[in-house]
């Protein structure tokens, strides 16, 4: 039979029920007819002859059975009855299905919701043809790796044809642009924007609705200001119109032509609205690490064979170089991987954790659905009795399990798609991938296949324990047991605590997590960033246009700039930068005058006067940064303990010289600086890592080189120190920086206090998430724990009152029960300490002043989980005292 005709027959078997009965009544009917009809024509009587061709024929009920048994969708009507008997079960017990019910939603929400999260961050590929041959090229050094690259670096990875069929540069965190139509009239609006070659559009697969991308012409030195929109800036800016092309756009003070518009759909990493051609000069040997590169491998080409090549291929770099001595290397990684960076790590590490909540409330589910078996047993004997077998039973409860967990699976999608809105409400800053404002979270077919899994998996997975168990009880003991109270049979007893004890070891290392979560988060709080945040305004600024390339325009601007700021009232000082001492600053070498073989790394930043003084870093020794250190003057350095303990241990670094940025380029060619302070260390690479080397030079004597880097691709950073709120100010310190900039818009805008948040809101994160799964965990476990001694005391009730009878007082029944309860727990206890230690193994590189053994997380997470066992258990053992002796064994 074919596919077709045998689901025609299924369907016209399944909705045409009752015809079809009635035609195999009309068969053997008329078959019937015809063997009487043949035997009283030989003679026989109408009734002999009906008899003996009904006695030939058989059982009507069993041939109807048996021709039932042959037709196609038998299965699915068994089973459609066997859902039918279930749900009428499931719906005269509202009490057991809300429980049951309650329980799975919680579980298969919490899952739904990080799915959702996880699958736009980690899982789902990026958006890119061939995305699975795309890869960042990345720098190794001793100290890690990085995706900062030089322009010399770039060039020697395009001449790697041999593995990659194109190699692009672009920048990912470059600063926005004040883009206007009409410099004169229209007041700047700032929008992100990527540099980059021309071969960025190929390898991205960016479509073009409208005119073209970068020539290659275009891309070079002096090759002309071109820009290429995004589809919403195209309609915000000139409304669709075809005319576009042509036209001008103001980026900073600079006039680009619009040359091309790109498709709505393209998604950049990170978003993006205009790009500009990068126009890097090939004989440029600026060593500045200052933009990213991206590769198309080859087709073939796999990542092993492509690190295999790069690291051969920076050996012959360096050696063309001269620099034999480097430990620098080059490699590659998935270009996915790069863009995730640590958030794919903390993310599967939630997910890890919300599944064992999962597996908690399956455990507790399967509980229920054992006593709820247990209960049923003489429904099942006589089932047996009558002819069911063994897997008709099991089919049953697992038709009954897998409804519950249907029921549970679509409360599971309604509370994920509500958690899903609460996680993203919190979700740390800089979430990769989920798009502005978490656009790109949504519940699609991908999160709906994963609840439908998870519910069919969980509905099994809860439900196969209890039937095989209940399937296997004895057809006699379980029809002479039926009607007691006393005993539910080894096994189910058996199966029970184990299931009580996996919920208590589960919640455990649930408990163990949250708390050595919550003793970094306490251990980050507690940490000295080595600055005053309290009362401190930041405000972003692009620098657009030829001024700013050069060191006097930006070092002009900071000076005008902060002369408006200390004339506002409530302003205490003010100072101009390119970083914040909490954000990861850039590293430069240097070299210390007078030691030609010592070559040292530090953290750099430039700063205008005033600095120190806004964050309050202590000068323990020397001077600060003043007016008088401008270009032309000698040429001056800060630098900070961590550097002076580190390469001055045992002598005054004052009035020694460095040289920083050595042999990186004639562009950044800096002569030596004098040290004339020593300042406090600041956290400058996150609170949860040590300060590091670290130099500052006044904004007013770095090199032009720098200045074009930094004002290419950073934001200059406003610091101002109010005597009141900050947020009072906002308004007014803007203002005057829209007019010292010429118009230049401000963004950005945050307290100190709130980047210290945002620098943390990682750790805060997954420290929240993993407290609210420990605290879900832990009720899930104690309302176990409460079950299956309720369940005990109420099928041990004659039990009791015998004991009682006897002599025992009620204290002693009292502490029967919380032995037998308190036994279960701990037993959970021990088992999940040894994988609570697998667990704190797993999340280490997340901890921060605490150790992964932290006696204190493996005490306390123990002693809260006993004592919530404890009064789990007190209540029913509270009952079971109060039992009365005369009254048990009268209704026994």
């Amino acid at each position: 039979m074919g596919f077709c005709s045998r689901a025609w027959s299924i369907l016209r078997n399944f909705f045409r029920k009752q015809q079809i009965e009635s035609q195999l009544d009309d068969e053997i009917r008329a078959y019937v007819d015809m063997m009487t009809d043949e035997r009283i024509a030989a003679g026989m009587s109408k009734s002999e002859a009906r008899r003996t061709s009904l006695a030939e024929f058989g059982g009507i009920t069993q041939v109807k059975q048996a021709v039932r048994d042959q037709r196609a969708g038998t299965k699915l009507e068994i089973l459609w009855q066997d859902a039918r008997f279930g749900w009428r079960q499931l719906w005269y017990s509202p009490a057991f299905t809300l429980a049951v019910v309650a329980t799975l939603a919680l579980g298969i929400g919490a899952n739904t919701a990080i799915f959702s999260i996880v699958d736009a961050v980690v899982l789902k590929p990026l958006a890119y043809p061939n995305a699975d041959r795309i890869v960042q090229l990345l720098l190794i050094s001793p100290h890690g790796s990085n995706t900062n690259t030089s322009i010399p670096e770039f060039h020697n990875w395009q001449q790697q044809t041999s593995i990659f069929q194109e190699v692009v540069a672009y920048d990912r965190t470059g600063p926005g642009f004040n883009i206007s139509e009409d410099l004169a009239g229209d007041r700047p609006e700032q929008v992100h924007g990527i540099h980059a070659t021309e071969g960025y559009f190929r390898l991205f697969g960016a479509p073009v609705i409208l005119g073209r991308t970068f020539t290659p012409k275009e891309d070079s030195p002096h090759g002309g200001k071109v820009v290429v929109l995004s589809y919403d800036l195209w309609q915000r800016k000139f409304g669709g119109s075809q005319k576009a092309i042509g036209k001008q756009l103001w980026l900073g003070k600079d006039p680009y032509t619009v040359i091309g518009v790109l498709g709505k759909k393209f998604a950049s990493d990170p978003e993006a609205e205009v790009w500009i051609p990068f126009q890097l000069e090939h004989a440029d040997t600026d060593e500045n690490p200052f933009f990213q590169v991206a590769g198309l491998l080859k087709p073939g080409i796999t990542l092993a064979q492509a690190n295999a090549h790069m690291k051969l291929a920076a050996t012959q770099f360096h050696r063309v170089r001269h620099e034999e001595d480097s430990r620098q290397s080059f490699a590659v990684e998935p270009l996915r991987d790069s863009i995730i960076g640590d958030a794919g790590r903390s993310l599967r590490i939630l997910w890890g954790a919300v599944s064992l909540v999962l597996l908690i409330s399956c455990a507790n589910v399967a509980n229920l659905l054992l006593v709820r078996a247990t209960a049923r047993r003489r429904e099942f004997a006589i089932r047996s009795a009558l002819g069911a077998g063994r897997w008709r039973i099991v089919r049953q409860l697992l038709t009954e399990s897998v409804i519950l967990s249907a029921a549970g699976g679509v409360s599971g999608l309604v509370l994920g798609f509500i958690g899903v809105r609460a996680l993203l409400a919190i979700s740390p800053a800089g979430l990769p991938r989920i798009g502005e404002n978490g656009t790109a979270v949504v519940i699609d077919w991908r999160v709906l296949g994963f609840t439908l899994a998870v519910s069919l998996v969980t509905g099994i997975l809860f439900g196969l324990f209890p039937a095989l168990s209940t399937s296997c009880s004895d057809l006699n003991s379980s029809l002479k047991e039926a009607g007691k109270r006393s005993g539910t049979g080894f096994r189910q007893s058996k199966t029970r605590s184990l299931l009580v004890i996996s919920e208590v070891s589960l919640a455990l290392v649930m408990l163990v997590g949250s708390a050595l979560l919550i003793r970094t988060s306490f251990a980050l709080s507690g940490v000295n960033p080595g600055f005053d945040s309290h009362n401190v305004l930041t405000l972003e600024m692009s620098l657009n246009g030829e001024r700013f390339q050069k060191t006097a325009g930006v070092a002009q601007l900071a000076r005008e700039g902060n002369q408006l700021l200390r004339a506002v009232a409530g302003v205490e000082s003010s100072a101009a930068a390119f970083w914040l001492p909490i954000q990861v600053i850039d590293g430069l070498p240097f070299q210390v005058i007078g030691r030609p073989l010592e070559h040292g790394g530090s953290r750099w930043m430039s700063t205008s006067p005033g600095y120190l003084s806004v964050f309050r870093i202590p000068l323990l020794r020397g001077r600060d940064v003043n007016d008088h250190d401008v270009a032309g003057s000698p040429l001056v350095v800060l630098i900070n303990q961590a550097l002076a303990n580190q390469y001055f241990p045992n002598e005054n670094p004052l009035g020694k010289q460095i040289i920083i940025g050595k042999n990186m380029g004639p562009e950044l060619a800096e002569d030596p600086r004098e040290i004339v302070g020593v300042v406090g260390d600041t956290h400058n690479n996150g609170l949860g890592r040590h300060p590091e080397p670290m130099v500052i030079v006044p904004l007013a004597q770095v090199t032009n080189g720098y200045t074009e880097s930094y004002t290419d691709f950073q934001p200059l950073i406003w610091v101002v120190r109010t005597r009141s709120d900050p947020h009072q100010l906002i308004a007014g310190v803007s203002e005057q920086l829209r007019i010292a900039s010429g118009g230049f818009p401000v963004v950005h805008v945050r307290t100190m206090d709130e980047v210290m948040g945002r620098s943390t809101s990682r750790e805060s994160f997954t420290t929240l998430l993993f407290a609210i799964f420990g605290a879900v965990a832990l009720f899930l476990a104690s309302i176990g724990i409460y079950g299956i001694m309720a369940y005990s005391v109420a099928q041990r009730t004659q039990e009791i009152g015998i004991r009682m009878a006897l002599g025992a007082d009620r204290g002693a029944i009292r502490k029967l029960v919380v032995w037998q309860g308190m036994r279960l727990a701990m037993a959970g206890v021990a088992l999940g300490i040894g994988m609570a230690f697998g667990l704190a193994h797993l999340i280490a590189g997340f901890l921060f002043g605490v150790h992964s053994w932290d006696p204190a997380a493996f005490v306390s997470a123990p002693l809260i989980l006993s004592s919530v066992a404890l009064l789990a258990v007190w209540l029913p053992a509270t009952r079971a005292s109060k039992v009365d002796p005369i009254e048990t064994l009268r209704a026994e």
